[in-house]
């Protein structure tokens, strides 16, 4: 039997490779579940039944083969509209898959349809709401790919993460979000939005989907780790509350999380840091102000307010600030040895706490910039749940390039977390019981 819910992508590949599953069966079961929900979770941006029918047909080989996957609405689909999330591109059809996309459906995976994000991947929500509790926003600005793996319309899906486009509606939707080491996995037929800090996401229900699916990405075998056990990770603690607003229940997770590992030293923070904030915030806005200069120009009249506004906050940026901003970074990223020392991995706050109330925002990205500007491998992994029961992750941090050791440790971390009890289980999703 298929349940969307907690069957892995790996399990399907497995069962199609040996045929005793067949791709149109896994189909049709996500279609059905999604038929359920959708009316109240609005995760897609484009839903054609039909069209991820026929794709079934050719997914009967390859390492996802048979696997259903979401892909985020600022990723080019040749058989798809790709709207940005915007009106500006209503209807517009690109002439080719964004090379992701493309790798992803030459390993047999099924593409379902565009997930919702916030307009341009920038700041002005979509309609989606948080399947824990549909008052609360899902985070973005993989908006729909996070609240769609959640409630099961997926076991993968694509995100692109700038700030904390990924991570943070990773954390609130309590599932794994990754973010790649830069260039590591291509980014052609994405829209961009700034240069330097732009990456593609990778998100999945547990880690070693999702390192299987970076592993199709990347084309590195080596980035999926095996279902063996593997050596525990060693550890430091890096935990500032940046945010906002006091983010007593992430501390408290984080801190548990720690207890539940052992041996995890608290780390000192380093000088630069607190200046990373601002010079994250003045390289995207230098390289966004281009990257989304002919919609701000051409367009203005179909954009959203929340993105007028985006605008107005970048107006008089200047170069001077750019480099600035890319000038501390290098000088950072200088010093990262001395931060890691002999740890395998850093873990740190996902978010400030459970997703907040309302679906006009998407919550704080304070503890994911200095991690994007600074491009190390970063991901989300669910670690428990806060006052109101929803889900709160913790970010794990590691040295640009060294992804393979991430995933791994990870999954190892993971591994523990799920014997100790503290992982999301599906019966907690609100939507399915949603009036």
């Amino acid at each position: 039997m298929i349940d969307p819910m907690t069957m892995t992508a790996r399990k399907i590949a497995a069962d199609v490779a040996s045929g005793s599953l067949h791709p149109h069966d896994v189909t049709d079961a996500y279609l059905d579940h999604i038929a359920r929900l959708e009316p109240q979770l609005n995760a897609f941006a484009w839903l054609d039944p039909d069209a991820a029918r026929a794709g079934a047909e050719a997914a009967v080989q390859g390492p996802l083969a048979g696997v259903p996957f979401g892909i985020k609405d600022v990723f080019d689909t040749v058989d798809m509209p790709t709207g940005y999330g915007s009106a500006a591109y209503a209807g517009s059809r690109p002439v080719r898959d964004a090379s992701a996309v493309h790798l992803t459906r030459m390993a047999g995976g099924i593409a379902l349809g565009k997930t919702v994000t916030t307009e341009f991947a920038s700041a002005a929500p979509g309609p989606t709401c948080n399947p824990f509790d549909p008052a609360r926003s899902p985070g973005g600005s993989s908006s729909g790919s996070a609240a769609g793996l959640a409630a099961g319309f997926f076991p993968l899906a694509f995100g692109t993460q700038t700030s904390g486009s990924t991570l943070r509606p990773a954390s609130f939707c309590g599932i794994v979000g990754y973010k790649a080491s830069r260039g590591l996995i291509d980014r052609t037929g994405v829209k961009p939005l700034a240069e330097s800090l732009d990456i593609v996401g990778v998100m999945a229900r547990d880690v070693r989907d999702c390192a299987l699916f970076a592993s199709v990405l990347a084309r590195r075998n080596d980035l999926a780790p095996t279902d063996d056990t593997i050596e525990l990770p060693r550890v430091g603690l890096f935990a500032y509350d940046l945010a906002d607003t006091p983010s007593t229940a992430s501390m408290d997770i984080l801190d548990n999380v720690a207890g539940i590992l052992g041996g995890v030293e608290t780390l000192a923070k380093p000088d630069w840091w607190d200046d990373l904030g601002q010079a994250q915030a003045d390289v995207f806005a230098w390289e966004a102000s281009a990257a989304l200069g002919p919609e701000r120009d051409l367009h203005w009249g179909l954009l959203k307010p929340r993105s007028h506004e985006f605008f107005a906050r970048h107006e008089g940026i200047t170069f001077e600030r750019w480099r600035a901003g890319i000038n501390k970074r290098d000088s950072a990223m200088a010093d990262l040895d001395s931060l890691f020392g002999d740890r395998d991995l850093l873990i740190t706050q996902a978010a400030p706490g459970e997703a907040p109330i309302g679906l006009g925002a998407t919550g704080a990205a304070a503890y994911n910039i200095r991690w994007t500007l600074l491009g190390t491998p970063s991901l989300s992994i669910p670690a428990g749940l806060g006052p109101s029961g929803l889900p709160i992750g913790i970010q794990l941090v590691a040295r640009p390039g060294d992804d393979a050791r991430l995933l791994a440790c990870a999954a190892a971390i993971e591994d523990i977390l799920r014997l100790a009890d503290v992982m999301v289980r599906p019966e907690r999703i609100a939507i399915p019981h949603a009036s």
